[in-house]
């Protein structure tokens, strides 16, 4: 596919993507299927080693994750701006008796973090980073994050890397971000995610395939300093 070059990131781009993603959840219900993404049974490994009980998702999606916590005994809070994405974790939950355990809100999570302080012992977010937000957005996503962690939580989230095959590829949005099949991905380098870390120490940033593109990926895990 031809590369579209454009000057500057036009928000009006990064506002269209939360209809396009309402239409492809409403219209796609198990578009990700139920089993739990390699992020997600990795990252449980994490939280259980470090005793966490208490996790935040962003980006729930479909709840294939959301879902997979609750069922290895984590209380979750889940946060996604899709309501048929918020209404599909809901009732899944309620059918497997996980109602609970689980509780899903409604949220553009570039605005605060509806939460008090120090609420939670892990966050995890799986390719939220890496959807249609600017770097600032992402910067301000971190420091909330970072806001409603408790000393020494564990932030997890995955992002596309710029060694990925669709990185530079469709019409370029500004920044790293290009926009394919209607979606736009904000594409990572090590340096942007440390550029992200204020506040947080690196414990480890991982690459792994997922797909059959397959999408290469990197796993972030930050310790809230």
């Amino acid at each position: 596919m031809k590369r579209i070059t454009e000057g500057n990131l036009k928000i009006e781009h990064l506002n269209k993507q939360e209809q396009h993603w309402e239409n492809m959840l409403s219209n796609r219900p198990e578009m990700f299927g139920a089993a739990p993404s390699v992020a997600a049974i990795k990252s449980v490994e994490t939280f259980k080693k470090e005793k966490l009980t208490n996790i935040l998702e962003l980006g729930g999606g479909q709840g294939r994750d959301s879902l997979f916590f609750a069922q290895s005994n984590f209380t979750v809070q889940v946060l996604d701006y899709s309501q048929s994405g918020v209404d599909s974790i809901t009732k899944k939950a309620n059918i497997l008796g996980l109602a609970e355990r689980i509780t899903v809100k409604n949220h553009d999570i570039r605005k605060p973090l509806p939460f008090k302080d120090e609420t939670f012992d892990g966050c995890f977010s799986h390719m939220l980073f890496c959807m249609a937000f600017t770097t600032k957005e992402l910067k301000n996503l971190s420091n909330e994050i970072h806001r409603v962690l408790k000393p020494d939580g564990i932030n997890i989230y995955t992002v596309r890397h710029t060694e990925d095959a669709d990185y530079g590829i469709g019409i370029h949005r500004g920044e790293d971000l290009y926009e394919t099949g209607g979606f736009i991905v904000h594409f990572f380098s090590t340096e942007k995610i440390k550029q992200l870390s204020s506040g947080f120490d690196i414990l480890n940033i991982d690459s792994f395939e997922e797909g059959t593109l397959p999408r290469k990926l990197f796993r972030v895990t930050l310790r809230k300093k």
